[in-house]
């Protein structure tokens, strides 16, 4: 079986080698998509290193930071901030993500290599179970890599990319990068989706308006595979003209230690309908449209009881210049079976984790509205001012008493004590980060 897929991927490289163009063609030429929802905003990228003889690109160096002061109106005593991959810690200055790489497709290699640290990471990377199958693994190793990955470039129709490594994901219209979004709290299905991936890729632009990638992955947000299988991804984007954007995705895999299989699907749409870039007054306005459906089956677990069900509506209107920016967002995620949700308390039980063991059909429905308002005084620098309010049906956020300890202390003991948790949280960000 081995040799018969080495033999495929041995006849499609070398055919396509063989059918490269002479030059190659750019796919979205011409077409202005720094103001899409988690797409970079970058229109030049001052870390390029060119060739003088040739002119080309050798390489691109980029940095990143983000730094936030998030304000709980509950006021947890451990400083805790639950329910979120964006954002860990409440009423202190955080820094939130650090990142420096370079990037390079000089003669047609494709290279990759992004460094992180941050508060980020004890959220994303540190819940990856899939490091203690086996031995020879770990995730120390891998988590300060934000992406790492090698590849080829084919000059055949508009390009094809084949790439091996860890990834950022592709499922969910939000990035992993905050300042490429519209909001700094992420919407709540894409906070329940992957932020990274272990694997291969193919990426396939067979028209400049059109980008098809194929995915083979360790498995759901894991650097190791919970199983045999290997688990099979899919994204497509279509861009009609600058001032749209469909989206579909897929995944499928086992991905727990059972063997049920998971199943993905997130498809969005991105509309501009005002582009008048040097107008002072309302210069763009955009909404998109981001909608999830997941299910896991198999070894005793019924898609019927176990689904991610989810929608996210945004409207941003850009003003003076496109130099600020407000935008309105609302949310919901409906997860029986709680499959990927977060756990409020990692440590102790409370009426949440009880629940679940009480009635492995419980259902869990979250509500989030968010209003941001964005300075942006050029494409590298943002100055972040969010208001953000989330209700469940259960209760689900961090209250006064906090989720660590009676004092909020991981070093006191907590027999006896349950977390604090209530159904309603509201809180102000302040967050600052520049990109170059």
């Amino acid at each position: 079986m081995k040799s018969i897929l080495f033999s495929i991927l041995l006849l499609f490289t070398t055919s396509i080698i063989a059918q490269q163009d002479s030059t190659s063609k750019i796919p979205f030429d011409g077409m202005d998509l720094t103001w899409i929802n988690g797409q970079n905003r970058q229109k030049t990228y001052p870390l390029t290193f060119v060739d003088k003889e040739t002119k080309e690109t050798i390489l691109t160096g980029m940095a990143y930071l983000d730094s936030y002061f998030n304000y709980d109106f509950s006021s947890p005593i451990d400083n805790t901030h639950t329910i979120s991959s964006t954002i860990g810690r409440s009423n202190e200055f955080t820094l939130n993500l650090a990142s420096i790489g370079i990037e390079t497709n000089y003669k047609n290699i494709i290279g990759r290599v992004w460094l992180q640290t941050g508060n980020m990471l004890n959220i994303v990377q540190d819940q990856d179970a899939t490091v203690n199958r086996g031995r020879n693994t770990g995730k120390d190793n891998l988590k300060m890599f934000r992406e790492g990955a090698a590849g080829y470039h084919f000059n055949k129709w508009y390009g094809i990319n084949v790439e091996m490594g860890v990834f950022m994901s592709y499922i969910g219209l939000e990035s992993y990068v905050t300042q490429e979004n519209w909001c700094y709290q992420r919407s709540m299905i894409c906070e329940a989706t992957p932020f990274y991936f272990s694997g291969a890729r193919v990426q396939m632009f067979p028209s400049k308006k059109i980008k098809t990638e194929i995915w083979l992955l360790n498995g759901w947000q894991s650097y190791n595979s919970w199983n045999k299988m290997i688990g099979f991804g899919s994204s497509t984007y279509y861009r009609p003209n600058e001032n749209l954007q469909l989206v579909a995705n897929f995944y499928v895999g086992k991905d727990d230690r059972q063997g049920s299989t998971r199943f993905h699907h997130d498809n969005s749409i991105v509309k501009r309908y005002v582009n008048h870039p040097k107008s002072k007054g309302i210069s763009q306005a955009a909404f998109s449209l981001n909608n999830h459906y997941g299910f896991q089956n198999g070894a005793g677990i019924k898609a019927s009881e176990q689904y991610l069900l989810g929608f996210a509506f945004s409207n941003r209107l850009w003003f003076n210049q496109n130099k600020m920016a407000f935008t309105f967002r609302s949310d919901v995620m409906q997860n029986p079976g709680l499959y990927a949700a977060f756990t409020p308390s990692l440590v102790t039980p409370n009426d949440f984790t009880d629940a679940i063991a009480n009635d492995p059909k419980k259902n869990l429905v979250v509500y989030q509205q968010t209003a941001t308002f964005d300075i942006m005084p050029n494409d590298f620098m943002t100055f972040r001012f969010e208001y953000s309010h989330r209700n469940a049906n259960v209760p689900y956020f961090a209250g006064h008493g906090g989720t660590t300890s009676p004092d909020g202390w991981i070093t006191t003991p907590t027999a006896g004590w349950r977390p604090d948790l209530k159904k309603v949280e509201d809180r102000l960000t302040l967050a600052m980060n520049f990109r170059l």
